[in-house]
């Protein structure tokens, strides 16, 4: 018998669309087998079931295909996994977040002649150091660097004061620092390997995770988080000193030195949902040596058979790269997990309530108290002065991403994509660069021309001008230090065929002078104070990038606003130089650079500055 062909509806999908769909085909292709199909009938009760199993599927298949989306999906696992395919982790807790301020006490000592801070009584409050809210002893927070009492700089400036008197004479100073600290509790837990297993996971199971602070094995290597397990090398800070750095020149702006470290201990973490946090490691082993990822032409070239239909087919750069490892599986070992929880609304604990310091890791810079110029005594004294305030409310604490925010924050965090093409990019990531590798005061992209580049050395795609901050937040030229820290930093974003040349853009100090006819009815002296204030405020070196000019207009309008002001006569910008007044040397003719009102900069990117805003405007009250 031939096969007969049938007809069958595949958009019928719901209940009584299958089930009148059943009954349907019943009569076209079996009439003479069953026809009675009344509603308490025997195959009406089979027809039924059919009908009801397919109605299930549909569904369920339905929910299934919209889980698969990142826009329709509703299940916290389903949203998870396709938020990390989009580059995105999602937040089950967020920290709340405040400036602590760090006080202790030492005693003054004279030095060629002048009373000063004995530095030799400094503290060191180590980072991760716990801060247990008054208001709240559930909550607690951390602070997110070393406090070094005996350090300062424009990044880290110790505030100094005097906190004590005796015949006229400083007998203590009170020495203060303020640090970023988060809501956070550190959290331990041990997990114990015996054989290795390729992309072995380990789950930790806990409420408010914000995320993994170290892993350590029982042999005191450490395991460092990546994105994925495919990528190898992290950044590593470390402290800027003459040990780390064969190069060193101090440079108190710079505290910590960049580098980029290929690391075979790994592992990447995820959230599986709002509850644990999964942490997987690599396939490879500790009798691996190296893990270059060496390109196999048995992936592309070699392995194919020798078929001319192969040349029009497309390979990813992906297969011809594979490692073998994507780092170490661990066994036989004991891995400690210390991860952070807390944060979330009410960790926004208020102003004046973080007091209470774990002392128990804090020390003496100058470790141990043992010279005869020190006292233990005096040290303990010291070491009891330390206290802590919040002089602000902490802010920013929230209780996770909502399924909304998750799917938002994804689409938008695929989009950036974590690189630089653009010399938007790299300007914007020039100045993201952590500050504790030195600070990016300014930045300015523009290609580079030719004749830019000595002789024999290559173009590069982008010059990058940057400039950086003293301890008195002036700008100065950037270290060599802060240039390799950049490079390092930026090497990880730039496109491969990029070349980057970090440069110095000039800094142009000017003085600002300026005549006003003052209103009868006002005071002259309060008028001109009001007027100097004003233009202070207009020359606040946050408000310049490089190459921007001056506008006098804009000068003229300000002044004109001051109350008491009836005109404004004159304005003039003239240039300063000289390395022994605490100028700039780099001389700038602003007479000829001024056009229509307007002070154009140099074509070589520069930044006007008013270093000594107290002394470099001058302003004079004159008659109409």
């Amino acid at each position: 018998m031939a096969d007969l062909k049938r007809d069958i509806r595949y958009t019928d999908r719901d209940f009584n669309s299958i089930k009148n769909q059943l009954i349907q085909y019943s009569r076209t292709y079996f009439p003479d087998t069953y026809n009675d199909f009344t509603e308490s009938s025997t195959g009406m009760l089979f027809i039924e079931m059919a009908a009801y199993v397919g109605d299930v599927m549909s569904l369920y298949l339905d929910n299934q295909v919209q889980e698969t989306y990142i826009q329709k999906a509703r299940q916290n696992q389903n949203l998870y996994a396709l938020a990390y395919s989009l580059g995105y982790t999602p937040k089950v807790t967020t920290a709340a977040s405040t400036i602590i301020d760090y006080f202790q006490q030492v005693p003054a000592v004279i030095e060629s002649g002048v009373y000063v801070p004995d530095y030799n009584y400094a503290l060191l409050i180590p980072e991760n150091t716990q801060i247990t809210s008054t208001q709240n002893s559930s909550i607690q927070f951390i602070t997110e660097d070393v406090v070094d009492f005996s350090a300062s700089s424009s990044l880290d400036p110790t505030i100094v004061s005097v906190y004590q008197i005796f015949n006229g004479n400083p007998t203590y100073y009170l020495l203060k620092k303020s640090r970023k600290s988060i809501s956070s509790t550190i959290n331990t837990i041990d997990f114990t390997f015996t054989n290795a297993k390729k992309f072995d996971t380990i789950n930790i199971n806990d409420n408010n995770i914000i995320g993994i602070l170290d892993v350590f094995d029982s042999n005191g290597n450490q395991w460092y988080e990546v994105p994925n397990l495919a990528q190898e090398n992290i950044y590593n800070s470390i402290r800027n000193t003459n040990t780390n750095d064969p190069n060193f020149v101090e440079d108190a702006e710079v505290p910590y030195l960049l580098e980029l470290k290929a690391v075979q201990r790994r592992f990447a973490a995820r959230f599986i949902d709002s509850g644990s946090l999964q942490l997987q490691f690599g396939a490879g082993s500790t009798r691996s040596t190296t893990e270059e990822i060496i390109p196999n032409p048995d992936n592309v070239g070699l392995g194919l058979p020798f078929e001319r239909t192969k040349l029009t087919t497309a390979f990813s750069p992906v297969n011809f790269v594979f490692t073998n490892t994507y780092g170490i599986a661990p066994y036989n070992t004991t891995l400690t997990v210390r991860y952070l929880t807390g944060g979330g609304q009410a960790a926004n604990v208020e102003a004046g309530s973080l007091t209470s310091i774990d002392t128990s890791q804090v020390t003496f810079v100058n470790q141990p108290i043992t010279a005869a110029s020190l006292t233990t005594t005096l040290a303990n004294a010291m070491f009891s002065s330390l206290a802590s305030n919040n002089p602000e409310a902490a802010d920013g604490g929230n209780d996770g991403d909502s399924i909304e925010e998750i799917r938002q924050n994804s689409l938008g965090n695929f989009q950036n994509q974590l690189r630089t093409v653009t010399a938007q990019d790299y300007l914007v990531r020039s100045l993201s660069m952590p500050s504790n590798l030195g600070v990016i005061a300014k930045a300015h992209t523009q290609p580079q021309k030719i004749g830019e580049y000595q002789s024999g050395e290559l173009p590069s795609v982008l010059c990058l001008y940057i400039l950086s901050y003293d301890a008195n937040k002036n700008l100065r030229i950037a270290s060599d230090t802060l240039k390799r820290n950049l490079s390092t930093y930026l090497s990880e974003y730039r496109m491969i065929n990029d070349s980057i040349d970090i440069k110095n853009a000039y800094i142009i100090n000017i003085q600002c002078s300026f005549e006003i006819v003052v209103n009868p009815n006002f005071n002259n002296s309060e008028t001109l104070t009001l007027a100097i204030t004003g233009l202070q405020d207009y020359f606040n070196i946050d408000n310049w990038q490089i190459n921007e000019p001056i506008i006098i207009q804009n000068i003229y309008v300000l002044l004109s606003k001051i109350p008491g002001v009836q005109i404004v006569k004159n304005i003039e910008i003239s240039n300063l130089t000289g390395a022994s007044l605490g100028y700039s040397d780099f001389a700038y003719d602003t007479t000829s650079a001024t056009i229509n009102g307007v002070v154009y900069p140099s074509i070589d990117p520069m930044v006007f500055e008013v270093k000594y805003p107290n002394q470099d405007i001058l302003g004079k009250v004159v008659a109409i």
